[in-house]
């Protein structure tokens, strides 16, 4: 049975963790769940392309030990845990810092990536220019976060159930506007407004569609000549998993 986004969404909630007799591709699709990822952003993060991480939790090709040691590095999953079943899946981290308050501590607090006090929807200044400083509230140390980034919150609900309100977005800004990545999930910037939506090519290249993964919320037409700026989406947190 084909793994729709549809399905990862909708077992997110109730996923329960396998037991020892599980299978390896089990234990993967359990992780795919839990980290809120579609199947495909899954496999991207362990430089899987979509049609061979399809055919490898179809059981049409073999989950290789390379592809096992990318999922553990990139989640910091336990690899006795993937492999076979034993320890838990985050063993290594059970006492894994998260967020580190900035403040006192400035030479802890420079691990992680930076979170900012932003709400990227809020507003229409360019965003490039409030990440100072000043506006960091902490870092967020974790397997699979890039130190480099920063973390911003998002409030509505217009991208659910992928994206919650008030959950936490890593976003990494796109220098060359030409270059869009189909499907995948921007905050655009636009003269009067920031938002956060999946964008989709338009029949007419001049323009693109900005959809919103909540049906209640019509898709958007605007030209490409007005997004002001890109930033991809790089991971989600939603918030139950960081609070």
């Amino acid at each position: 049975m084909k793994v729709t986004t549809h399905t990862l969404e909708a077992r997110a909630m109730m996923a329960k963790e396998p037991d020892k007799n599980a299978t390896v591709v089990e234990r993967i699709k359990y992780l795919i769940v839990k980290s809120h990822k579609t199947q495909a952003d899954f496999g991207r993060l362990i430089n899987v392309d979509p049609t061979n991480m399809s055919k490898m939790l179809n059981g049409h090709s073999p989950v290789t030990d390379g592809i096992l040691n990318r999922i553990v590095v990139n989640l910091g999953v336990s690899k006795q845990w993937l492999k076979y079943g034993t320890d838990v899946p985050y063993a290594k981290h059970r006492n894994m810092p998260n967020v580190i308050p900035d403040g006192e501590h400035m030479a802890q607090s420079c691990i992680g990536a930076p979170v900012y006090e932003i709400d990227v929807t809020a507003g229409s200044r360019e965003l490039s220019s409030m990440f100072t400083d000043e506006r960091i509230v902490g870092r967020l140390n974790m397997p699979g976060i890039n130190s480099d980034h920063p973390i911003v919150r998002v409030s509505g609900d217009s991208m659910y159930p992928r994206i919650t309100n008030n959950s936490f977005i890593q976003i990494r800004e796109i220098s060359d506007l030409s270059t869009i990545f189909w499907g995948s999930i921007y905050v655009v910037v636009l003269e009067d407004y920031r938002m956060v939506k999946q964008i989709r090519r338009h029949p007419d290249p001049s323009k693109v569609i900005l959809h919103s993964l909540n049906p209640e919320y019509d898709d958007m037409e605007v030209e490409r000549c007005q997004i002001i700026s890109l930033f991809l989406v790089e991971t989600i947190l939603n918030y139950d998993i960081i609070a």
